[in-house]
């Protein structure tokens, strides 16, 4: 999935959830394709957003793993947009998917402040993992799936499982796990920047930041435990949390496959 993948080291063996398809679509069901554009940037976040986006050539490479997975009943736009927000956001009614360039901007600052080694991409990694928790709110639009719960935990558990679940050879790409990485320290960034937070947070549609960062944390560390110890050891994962990560990932990854399962290809 990440525009640097490398070849996978092995991993711990086990049968991918993503290989269980059940029969394919009738005949014309899958008469649409995931369209990457970039459109035009004028304000300096735009323009340094869209660069670092062309250079990686993240969108084209997204829309083709979208089209190699998944069967579209129709066109969907994928576009990197000026926004004059740093956002991203699936639009029901035009059913497109949006990445603002402000965002991914925002994102290269956030791990430059942090001193990351190649914020770049980071950066990048992070737009990656923001992209499937919007290709987690199309699939539900676009396929009218039942999401139990909010719908904004329910898209992130989507990223979580894109990027986690193994291969059908029981592999999964390190380079994934390091884009899931990024985006729990992403959310942790965030959570720095808006400090002390208020009614509006608590009742807002998305979860805090905090529990967004711990959420990911304990998927990555419940994908695989052993390949992932750091995340405990390190302290980024409370120990009483991480008891049932695995579990907890398992649940959700068994669930995206089975929803997903009569739109793969």
């Amino acid at each position: 999935m990440s525009p640097t993948s490398a070849a996978p080291p092995p991993a711990r063996a086990k049968p991918s959830r993503r290989a269980q398809k059940v029969s394919p679509p009738a005949s014309g069901a899958e008469s649409g394709r995931m369209v990457a554009t970039y459109e035009g940037a004028s304000s300096p976040e735009a323009v340094e957003g869209r660069t670092l986006m062309q250079n990686a050539h993240l969108l084209d490479t997204l829309a083709t793993h979208a089209n190699d997975l998944l069967t579209f009943p129709f066109d969907v736009p994928l576009l990197g947009s000026q926004c004059d927000v740093d956002n991203a956001f699936w639009d029901p009614s035009d059913k497109k998917v949006t990445i603002c360039y402000e965002d991914a901007e925002h994102s290269l600052r956030i791990f430059k402040d942090a001193d990351d080694t190649d914020p770049a991409k980071s950066a990048v990694n992070a737009e990656i993992a923001t992209f499937y928790h919007e290709l987690g709110h199309a699939t539900i639009d676009i396929y009218d799936l039942p999401a139990t719960g909010r719908e904004e935990d329910v898209a992130d558990q989507l990223a979580a499982y894109m990027l986690l679940e193994p291969d059908e050879n029981g592999e999964i790409d390190p380079e994934n796990v390091r884009a899931a990485k990024d985006y729990a320290r992403m959310f942790r960034a965030y959570a720095a920047e808006r400090g002390e937070v208020g009614d509006d947070a608590f009742a807002d549609e998305h979860p805090l930041n905090q529990a967004r960062m711990y959420n990911f944390e304990c998927w990555i560390y419940g994908s695989d435990p052993r390949a992932n110890a750091d995340i405990v050891a390190d302290g980024l994962l409370p120990k009483r949390r991480a008891e049932g990560c695995e579990a907890e990932y398992n649940r959700l990854a068994q669930a995206w496959s089975a929803l997903l399962a009569p739109h793969l290809k």
